[in-house]
């Protein structure tokens, strides 16, 4: 399992995770990585960070922590159970058609990160563009359906 961040013009680390992703792991992330690259990327404090309503996402010390640190950069709050919105399944979608286009493919956990590190840094900034400059289709057809199923 992976951890990224990207911004319109910038791909963030993608930081491997060793077991599965709970509230006190993500805690943990935030300040080495997200701060950091929110840092650089959004010096003037400008920047607006996304992410969907997971539970680590959503726990007491992510919660706090993102509001500790509210003048460094926005937090976009998420409706819950809107999956529709969420672009990050499109980005990994892309890295794991590329990985999978890989000849000889991936044959060990390690080269899988190796893989998905390469294809990572690979992503040219067209895609990230076309996928931010798609939000407000996204979050225009799911007001129109009232929260519910969009074909996104």
């Amino acid at each position: 399992m992976v951890w990224d961040v990207c911004s319109w013009r910038d791909m963030g680390p993608l930081i491997r995770l060793e077991t599965t992703l709970t509230g006190d792991r993500y805690l943990s992330i935030l300040p080495d990585h997200l701060h950091s690259f929110m840092s650089i990327v959004h010096s003037d404090g400008l920047g607006q960070f996304q992410q969907d309503n997971a539970t680590p996402h959503t726990s007491r010390g992510a919660t706090k922590w993102l509001q500790e640190h509210s003048s460094d950069f926005r937090h976009f709050h998420w409706p819950t159970k809107s999956p529709e919105i969420n672009i990050s399944e499109d980005i990994r979608d892309a890295l794991l058609h590329a990985v999978e286009k890989r000849s000889p493919p991936p044959r060990t956990p390690m080269d899988l990160l190796t893989a998905l590190q390469d294809e990572w840094c690979e992503l040219p900034p067209r895609c990230l563009q076309t996928l931010v400059e798609s939000m407000p289709h996204h979050v225009a057809a799911l007001l129109c359906v009232r929260g519910g199923t969009t074909r996104y």
